[in-house]
Formats: C-alpha cells, sequence, structure tokens
C-alpha cells in the first residue's frame, strides 16, 4: 500500500522505516506548529494561504515555496497522517473489540491480527489494556455486511478470537484535533 509520501506505507521516502508507534524524525520549528495548527482548523488551505495567514497572524514572514515544503517534509516523516473518512451518513460505523482464546492465542495470533488489519472494513486498529486487548473502528455500507464480517472472523480465527464485542457508533459530535493541543510540539524549544 502507498503511503502519503509516496513510498510504501511505514517506509520513508530516504528508504529508512518508520512504524505506528516510533515518533517521527522532526526537529519542530515553531512556523512548522502554526501550519499544523491551521490545517487542523482547515485542511484544505493552500501553501500560499498558510504564508499568508504566517504573516498577518503570527508576524513569520516564509514563502508558500518554503511552506510547502515544510508540510511534504513533515507528511513524508510521518510527523501527520491524511485520510479519507466519509461522511457518517454513507456507512455505518461501529467499534470492535476483541477478546483472545488464550490457550490458541500463540499459534494464531498474528493471522488473526492481519485479518482484522487488513481488512478494507478496518478504518482504526490500536491495542489496549483490559479484558478486550484488540480495537477497531470499522465501517459497513449496511448492518447485513458488518455480521458478514463477524461471521467470516469466527469462522477464519475463532480458535483465537473468543468474543468480538461491537457498539455500533452513531451521531458523530466531534472528529478534529484541537489547533491547540499542537502547541506542546514546540513547548520549550527555541526558535529555529
Amino acid at each position: 500500500m502507498r503511503g502519503a509520501g509516496g513510498g510504501r506505507e511505514g517506509e520513508e521516502p530516504d528508504g529508512g522505516t518508520t512504524t505506528m508507534t516510533e515518533r517521527p524524525d522532526w526537529e519542530f520549528k515553531r512556523r512548522d506548529v502554526l501550519v499544523l495548527r491551521e490545517l487542523s482548523r482547515d485542511p484544505q488551505l493552500s501553501s500560499r494561504d498558510l504564508s499568508r495567514i504566517l504573516a498577518e497572524k503570527y508576524d513569520i514572514e516564509v514563502s508558500h515555496v518554503t511552506v510547502s515544503e515544510s508540510i511534504r517534509g513533515m507528511r513524508e516523516r510521518g510527523v501527520f497522517r491524511e485520510a479519507v473518512i466519509p461522511n457518517e451518513e454513507y456507512f455505518i460505523f461501529a467499534l470492535f473489540e476483541f477478546r483472545f482464546n488464550t490457550e490458541r492465542f500463540a499459534d494464531g495470533w498474528r493471522d488473526a491480527m492481519e485479518y482484522i488489519r487488513d481488512s478494507p472494513n478496518t478504518l482504526f486498529y490500536f491495542l489496549s489494556d483490559g479484558e478486550y486487548q484488540w480495537k477497531a473502528v470499522m465501517m459497513f455500507p449496511d448492518r447485513t455486511s458488518e455480521s458478514r464480517w463477524i461471521h467470516e472472523c469466527y469462522k477464519e480465527h475463532g480458535g483465537v478470537i473468543d468474543n468480538i464485542r461491537n457498539s455500533v457508533v452513531h451521531n458523530v459530535l466531534k472528529f478534529r484535533t484541537d489547533p491547540e493541543l499542537l502547541d506542546s510540539l514546540h513547548e520549550g524549544e527555541e526558535e529555529r
């Protein structure tokens, strides 16, 4: 699968590799954080718009080319990710939680993990603590598709997965990064 930076997902353009859990190799300038803040407010801003906003709001004079290069560099290094998320009116979103059969876990955990991770229905997949340690936000065109996916998952990996708990996600009230949260990326660092 191709990542946003043009390389394979998890692969840096210079041939290095990263994982979803590794901290990106990036030294934040104040300008970078401000660009991320503005993009979190409006992801459609052009580099020209961002250059103008930096000058007007923050008194930072920088060309749109520099802004564009900074965005590209941050994207390629995995500082932020981009995804197309359809409106919840088009799909059914659900939180799936997976509990393991510990007696059979060692024999089939990797196949089960990859089955969930690589499913086209999986939007967001993560590990957590507790009884249900794998969790995924998944999307389906309808309830029948969701039910069919659960059936197939049990059929393929029921020896490893003891239970799937799923909850319907409806009435999404917030889905965005607040710009203020991004300030912590540059706190304590001097302007470069």
